[in-house]
Protein backbone atom coordinates (compact mmCIF):
# COMPACT_ATOMS: atom_id res chain seq x y z
CA UNK A 1 0.00 0.00 0.00
CA UNK A 2 2.58 3.02 0.73
CA UNK A 3 4.10 1.90 -1.94
CA UNK A 4 0.94 3.01 -4.42
CA UNK A 5 -0.55 5.72 -2.22
CA UNK A 6 0.83 9.35 -1.70
CA UNK A 7 -1.38 8.79 1.66
CA UNK A 8 0.76 5.50 3.18
CA UNK A 9 3.97 6.70 2.52
CA UNK A 10 5.62 5.93 5.71
CA UNK A 11 3.01 4.51 8.02
CA UNK A 12 4.25 1.71 9.91
CA UNK A 13 3.02 -1.79 9.74
CA UNK A 14 2.12 -1.40 13.56
CA UNK A 15 0.30 2.14 12.93
CA UNK A 16 -1.59 0.39 9.93
CA UNK A 17 -2.49 -2.87 12.37
CA UNK A 18 -3.54 -0.46 14.95
CA UNK A 19 -5.93 1.59 12.42
CA UNK A 20 -7.37 -1.38 10.73
CA UNK A 21 -8.21 -3.24 13.95
CA UNK A 22 -10.40 0.19 15.15
CA UNK A 23 -12.01 0.64 11.85
CA UNK A 24 -14.86 -0.99 10.10
CA UNK A 25 -12.55 -2.19 7.17
CA UNK A 26 -13.85 -3.05 3.25
CA UNK A 27 -11.97 -5.35 1.13
CA UNK A 28 -12.64 -5.50 -2.47
CA UNK A 29 -11.60 -8.82 -4.08
CA UNK A 30 -11.01 -10.39 -7.85
CA UNK A 31 -10.51 -14.03 -8.09
CA UNK A 32 -9.69 -14.20 -4.16
CA UNK A 33 -6.62 -11.80 -4.62
CA UNK A 34 -7.30 -8.04 -2.55
CA UNK A 35 -7.07 -5.54 -5.15
CA UNK A 36 -8.40 -2.87 -2.97
CA UNK A 37 -9.74 -1.53 0.71
CA UNK A 38 -11.04 1.09 2.46
CA UNK A 39 -12.10 2.00 6.02
CA UNK A 40 -14.50 3.32 8.20
CA UNK A 41 -14.19 5.42 11.49
CA UNK A 42 -17.35 6.00 13.14
CA UNK A 43 -19.59 5.81 15.97
CA UNK A 44 -22.59 4.08 13.99
CA UNK A 45 -25.00 6.73 15.45
CA UNK A 46 -23.99 10.44 13.87
CA UNK A 47 -20.60 10.64 12.26
CA UNK A 48 -18.41 8.59 9.65
CA UNK A 49 -14.84 9.59 8.30
CA UNK A 50 -13.64 7.28 4.96
CA UNK A 51 -10.24 6.62 4.99
CA UNK A 52 -7.10 4.75 2.60
CA UNK A 53 -9.41 4.08 -0.10
CA UNK A 54 -7.01 1.79 -2.20
CA UNK A 55 -7.33 0.51 -5.63
CA UNK A 56 -4.26 -1.21 -6.74
CA UNK A 57 -2.82 0.58 -9.96
CA UNK A 58 -3.44 -2.52 -12.21
CA UNK A 59 -7.29 -2.39 -11.42
CA UNK A 60 -8.17 1.11 -11.38
CA UNK A 61 -10.27 2.83 -13.87
CA UNK A 62 -12.31 -0.42 -14.00
CA UNK A 63 -15.49 1.10 -11.87
CA UNK A 64 -14.04 -0.86 -8.45
CA UNK A 65 -13.84 2.26 -6.78
CA UNK A 66 -17.49 2.90 -7.38
CA UNK A 67 -18.77 -0.74 -6.44
CA UNK A 68 -16.52 -0.13 -3.31
CA UNK A 69 -17.78 3.33 -2.00
CA UNK A 70 -21.67 2.07 -3.38
CA UNK A 71 -21.47 -0.73 -0.79
CA UNK A 72 -19.42 1.64 2.20
CA UNK A 73 -22.44 3.87 1.91
CA UNK A 74 -25.22 0.84 1.89
CA UNK A 75 -23.80 -0.36 4.89
CA UNK A 76 -26.24 -1.40 7.59
CA UNK A 77 -24.15 -0.05 10.14
CA UNK A 78 -23.64 3.79 8.27
CA UNK A 79 -27.01 4.44 7.65
CA UNK A 80 -28.68 7.49 9.26
CA UNK A 81 -25.69 9.54 10.55
CA UNK A 82 -25.46 13.01 9.70
CA UNK A 83 -22.52 13.67 8.61
CA UNK A 84 -19.49 12.23 6.37
CA UNK A 85 -16.27 13.27 5.83
CA UNK A 86 -13.25 12.39 4.00
CA UNK A 87 -10.01 13.93 2.56
CA UNK A 88 -8.69 13.31 -1.03
CA UNK A 89 -5.90 14.47 -2.87
CA UNK A 90 -7.57 13.63 -6.61
CA UNK A 91 -10.65 11.60 -6.30
CA UNK A 92 -13.49 14.63 -5.69
CA UNK A 93 -15.17 13.68 -8.74
CA UNK A 94 -15.37 9.64 -8.00
CA UNK A 95 -17.15 11.09 -4.10
CA UNK A 96 -19.24 13.49 -5.78
CA UNK A 97 -21.35 10.83 -7.14
CA UNK A 98 -22.10 9.34 -3.51
CA UNK A 99 -22.84 12.72 -2.12
CA UNK A 100 -20.08 14.24 -0.80
CA UNK A 101 -19.53 17.83 -1.34
CA UNK A 102 -16.78 20.78 -0.28
CA UNK A 103 -16.66 21.74 2.64
CA UNK A 104 -19.87 24.05 3.16
CA UNK A 105 -18.91 26.10 6.21
CA UNK A 106 -14.64 25.58 5.84
CA UNK A 107 -14.42 28.04 8.93
CA UNK A 108 -16.44 25.85 11.12
CA UNK A 109 -13.67 22.76 11.47
CA UNK A 110 -10.23 22.90 12.63
CA UNK A 111 -7.05 20.17 12.72
CA UNK A 112 -3.88 19.54 14.23
CA UNK A 113 -1.44 17.57 11.34
CA UNK A 114 1.90 16.23 12.29
CA UNK A 115 2.97 15.85 9.23
CA UNK A 116 6.60 13.70 9.93
CA UNK A 117 5.15 12.21 13.08
CA UNK A 118 6.48 8.60 11.38
CA UNK A 119 9.68 10.31 11.39
CA UNK A 120 9.48 11.25 14.89
CA UNK A 121 7.86 8.13 15.88
CA UNK A 122 9.26 5.10 13.55
CA UNK A 123 7.88 2.27 16.12
CA UNK A 124 4.64 3.98 16.53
Amino acid sequence: ISEESYWGKGIPISTLITAIENSLCFGVYLNEKQIGFARVISDKATFAYLADVFILNEHQGKGYSKLLIAFIKDHTDLQGLRRWMLATADAHSLYEKYGFKVLSKPERLMEIVISNIYEKNPDR
